[in-house]
């Protein structure tokens, strides 16, 4: 086969290098677009991420394609249509970081109930003291998990491990799963008044816009620590600093943010392009207009929970077994429909 990449860092490449020795690559740093066709022309796949438009106009130009694979869980960038009218084959990888985000929002609640960053920064200015910085155990308080898919369930699932009791709040109730891990499905305002940790896994869309708001927040159970590591704008933030202000919520812990730039995958984060299109600096003035950062009860990471070797090494690995499916003939089991 005749592939060509686009998109890749040095060690993606290297790592495809190594897997498909037998076949002929070529390999393009940058985002596919019109003048890289006369290149392409004879490649039977394409490997992309999301900066690769693939339009109907360019798979005209590419007669012999017959795969490609996006090395993404969103497909939109490609006219998957035109795809399917010329019986090219499309894939993604549809999951990779499920537990690598659920272990970093633990890692998050452990910071705010063993107070762990205050402890350190004071261990490095030589003070020992223990003054201020008396934690709380997780046994046997109540997680409360808003949104209860892929990352939720591992969340779920290592609570369980903390002996920790669990609240569901989720738009799809699968009662099987409940008995499963042990669980119980209730109303958004019971989980609220009931928790002592609410974490949010849930998508961000029109209707999880601003899903804890200024009229619910009034629902959330005094001394309470709210975890987002999903999307910033599923909190109404002004809503969040008056809660923290006012003592309604203990602690915060964030690894996202309302007013970032729009994120459809979180491997966008490690491109150059991502940083092009969106003003780091505007983001750190939400941030410090709103007094988050100033609060010694607020923990924020920047957008980091995906970020592990391992879950990036598994997109690269899926992306392989996509490539061997096809160059095998074997059925795909990440094919898009």
């Amino acid at each position: 086969m005749k592939l060509a990449f686009f998109e890749l860092e040095t060690w993606e490449k290297e790592f495809f290098q190594k897997k498909f020795k037998q076949h002929k690559l070529l390999f393009f740093s940058h985002a596919l677009s019109q003048r890289d066709i006369s290149q392409i022309k004879e490649c039977n796949g394409l490997i992309i991420f999301i900066y690769s438009k693939i339009t109907a106009q360019i798979i005209q130009k590419l007669p012999k394609l017959q795969f490609i694979a996006t090395m993404s869980t969103g497909y939109d960038h490609i006219a998957v249509d035109a795809c399917k009218r010329r019986n090219i084959i499309v894939t993604n990888v549809p999951f990779y970081g499920e537990n690598t985000v659920a272990e970093h929002t633990f890692g998050l609640i452990l910071s705010l109930s063993r107070k762990i960053p205050q402890s350190n920064d004071r261990t490095k200015l030589n003070n020992f003291s223990l003054d201020g910085l008396r934690g709380f155990d997780l046994q046997g308080k109540t997680l409360g998990i808003i949104g209860c898919g892929h990352i939720g369930q591992h969340v779920a699932r290592i609570a369980k491990g903390f002996g920790m009791q669990l609240l569901v709040y989720d738009s799809f109730q699968d009662k099987k799963l409940a008995k499963k891990i042990g669980f119980h499905y209730v109303p958004l305002n019971k989980l609220l008044s009931n928790s002592d940790v609410i974490t949010l896994h849930a998508p961000y869309n029109k209707q999880t816009h601003h899903l804890l708001n200024k009229n619910n927040f009034k629902y959330i159970k005094k001394g309470s620590y709210l975890i987002n590591t999903a999307r910033g704008a599923l909190l109404e933030t002004a809503a969040l600093v008056k809660a923290l202000e006012s003592k309604q919520i203990a602690g915060a812990a964030l690894d996202v943010l309302e007013g970032e730039c729009y994120i459809k995958e979180e491997k966008e984060l490690l491109r150059a392009e991502f940083s092009k299109k969106c003003n780091v600096e505007d983001l750190k003035i939400i941030i410090e207009d709103q007094l988050l950062l100033r609060m010694n009860n607020v923990i924020i990471t920047p957008h980091n929970a995906f970020n592990s070797k391992e879950a990036l090494q598994r997109i690269v690995e899926t992306t392989a077994e996509n490539i061997t499916c096809f160059a095998q003939k074997k059925k795909q089991i990440n094919r898009i429909k």
